[in-house]
């Protein structure tokens, strides 16, 4: 009742001030997706002025592949009504002028205006935010290793309580059976030098026993898996691995097979395999003129695989026979951890992970998992 109270061009200066004071950016497009109005706050979060965007398609303030994908999005939704993020909150990436990504929270209205069809975008940059998670998680796997130090330290000084008596046992029955073989044995000494050996393989098969129940004893069991959109899991911890990389003028290119959507995992591991392939690519870029992060999905057969493609240096001979073993690392200040995970939560998903030198230079990690099935 307030707008209709007000004459037009009053109406117009009205919803202007509320765009100039919203402090999220505020995008309003038709149904086709060309862009009506942009607030002063998305002014600021992309770069444009609003007269330099009015008029132009919203795919442009979007990575691939949301902007090559968004005009059939619209598409399907007039043809089917069938939603898929509007009134739904979604984390994502938006494109700034200068072609560098950034991490959003984006939620998608709809509304009719003077009888035609019109979508509201609020966008908020969780950039701070998420690099108060990223910070949160990496002081929370400090106090993990610290916790893993600890925990090592009591497991290796049972270890060694456990293994030293059967250790010290066939030290003696070896060193008796040699004693007992020295010069010409007779038969008696002989049938008591292999009694020692039958003790001496007694104890080794105990020993390895002790190291059997203590590997079972620190098995975690199966993670809790379930059918998980791979699209979804690679937007966000691609939002998140790139916090703080803005700076680093770094090309990401997306690009996602249709095919390979659903998959049978556990989410926050395989998020957490992807932000250190993803945060790996980086660091391997930092010095190089050329910095290109290159992400991918495919499926194959029952298979999906997902590949992280950087431009950098590559690893060297020398260290990639053994890269994904723990305690091995190219970082000066790496513990050399980060690899192993990886490969243990992919192995534990019935995949495998693997890297090849890439065509251009840099290289390509890639690792498979298990399509969802129906039955699961």
């Amino acid at each position: 009742m307030y707008l209709k109270s007000l004459g037009k061009s009053a109406t117009e200066a009205h919803l202007r001030s509320i765009l100039a004071t919203i402090p999220d950016a505020l995008i309003i497009i038709d149904e086709v997706g060309t862009i009506l109005s942009f607030s002063a706050a998305a002014e600021k979060m992309f770069g444009y002025a609003e007269e330099e965007v009015v008029g132009e398609n919203v795919s442009m303030l979007m990575p691939s592949p949301d902007r090559e994908r968004h005009d059939g999005y619209l598409r399907n939704y007039r043809n089917t009504g069938v939603r898929k993020i509007i009134g739904i909150g979604r984390v994502t990436t938006a494109r700034h002028r200068d072609g560098s990504t950034f991490p959003i929270e984006l939620s998608v209205g709809e509304a009719n205006f003077e009888g035609r069809r019109i979508f509201t975008g609020f966008i908020h940059d969780i950039t701070q935010r998420q690099r108060a998670e990223l910070r949160f998680h990496e002081l929370q796997s400090e106090l993990a290793h610290v916790g893993r130090l600890s925990e090592l330290g009591t497991l290796a000084s049972s270890l060694a309580h456990e293994l030293n008596q059967p250790l010290t046992a066939i030290a003696n029955y070896c060193e008796g059976a040699a004693a007992l073989l020295e010069g010409e044995p007779d038969r008696e000494r002989l049938d008591m030098a292999r009694e020692a050996l039958r003790d001496t393989t007694d104890q080794a098969l105990r020993a390895g026993e002790i190291v059997r129940r203590m590997r079972d004893f620190l098995s975690h069991g199966e993670s809790e898996q379930r059918i998980e959109s791979l699209s979804k899991i690679v937007t966000e911890a691609n939002a998140l691995a790139l916090v703080g990389s803005r700076e680093h003028d770094i090309e990401v290119q997306v690009s996602l097979d249709r095919e390979a959507e659903s998959v049978f995992v556990d989410r926050i591991q395989i998020q957490q395999v992807l932000v250190n392939l993803i945060r790996n690519a980086i660091e391997a870029m930092l010095d190089s003129p050329v910095r290109t992060l290159i992400i991918s999905t495919s499926a194959d057969g029952d298979a999906i695989t997902v590949a992280i493609e950087d431009s950098g240096s590559g690893v060297s001979e020398d260290l990639a026979p053994q890269l994904f073993q723990p305690f091995v690392t190219s970082k000066e200040s790496g513990m050399g951890i980060g690899l192993s995970i990886c490969r243990t939560i992919i192995e534990a998903h019935g995949g495998r992970i693997w890297f090849e030198p890439a065509a251009e230079g840099g290289t390509i990690f890639q690792f498979t998992l298990p399509k969802a099935e129906v039955e699961q």
